[in-house]
């Protein structure tokens, strides 16, 4: 098996898996999906009461109810550094919440104003600040304020789609477009570069060519046309991958933990059989 990378940015990825199977193919994708660890805010804190800003008193009160704030602070992407941060159930402390595998935010903003995901601070480490600054979480009239405390900790998507890291992704097999040199030059083959959606095609001096074989969506049009100029296939042994990421984890860091958790769970699984 083997990786060839097409495009990697901050929160978005592409690349090709070599010489593997539907089977691996599949448990990459879901790997991706559900089971890489991130930290997401699972305990909010609301203040209850009045609270007093520069000798004014404000009311501690939202148009919306506590829990759906609670629910929209929850899926506000919170960086995740998988070095610093562990499970709570995991830690040294004993699932009791410390540095090692818990971040408190603060919210503390009175109205007007729409309250922002930027407005969580970090109690401790400033770097923890959240990647999307401008996610609004509720709006806030004159003489409403809200001071609250988030605590975000480590989970997987299979217990909370809060603890998702990777969005849409999606595979497909890689297209086997062959055309017939023979029949290259003749008008029905010609007509595949127009009837073709995704522009596989091109003519050069007066032959049909392949121009981009990756945009293929094996719908095999050219196939209909050409009279058998043009044959497409799937390849069952190679296949494209796209994804996204919610900011948390870079798209390479989300690809990079999936292939370490496969791995592991590879050699788990050839350990028992050994030991059987």
């Amino acid at each position: 098996m083997e990786i060839q990378l097409l495009e990697m940015e901050e929160t978005k990825g592409s690349f090709i898996l070599k010489n593997s199977s539907p089977a691996m193919a599949n448990a990459l994708r879901r790997t991706m999906l559900s089971d890489i660890p991130k930290m997401a805010i699972d305990k909010v804190e609301f203040h209850l009461g009045p609270i007093m800003v520069d000798e004014r008193e404000y009311e501690s009160v939202t148009p919306l109810f506590d829990e759906i704030v609670a629910h929209r602070l929850g899926m506000v992407p919170v960086p995740t550094d998988h070095q610093l941060f562990s499970f709570q159930e995991g830690c040294f402390c004993g699932g009791e919440g410390c540095p090692s595998c818990t971040i408190m935010y603060s919210l503390n903003k009175i109205g007007p104003c729409t309250v922002l995901s930027g407005d969580m601070i970090p109690l401790g480490n400033p770097k923890l600040m959240v990647k999307d600054q401008f996610i609004p979480i509720v709006e806030l009239t004159d003489g409403q304020a809200v001071l609250i405390y988030a605590t975000a900790i480590m989970g997987t998507a299979k217990k909370h789609a809060k603890w998702q890291a990777a969005f849409g992704v999606g595979y497909k097999y890689l297209p086997k477009v062959s055309i017939d040199e023979k029949k290259a030059g003749d008008s029905y083959a010609l007509k595949c570069m127009n009837v073709c959606p995704k522009g596989v095609f091109e003519v050069k001096n007066g032959k049909l060519k392949l121009k981009d074989q990756m945009n293929c969506n094996m719908c095999r049009e050219c196939e209909t046309v050409s009279r058998g100029s043009v044959s497409v296939d799937a390849d069952d042994t190679n296949f494209y991958f796209k994804y996204e990421t919610d900011g948390s984890l870079t798209a390479k860091q989300v690809l990079d933990k999936a292939m370490e958790i496969l791995s592991k769970q590879s050699e788990a699984a050839f350990a028992g059989i050994d030991a059987i």
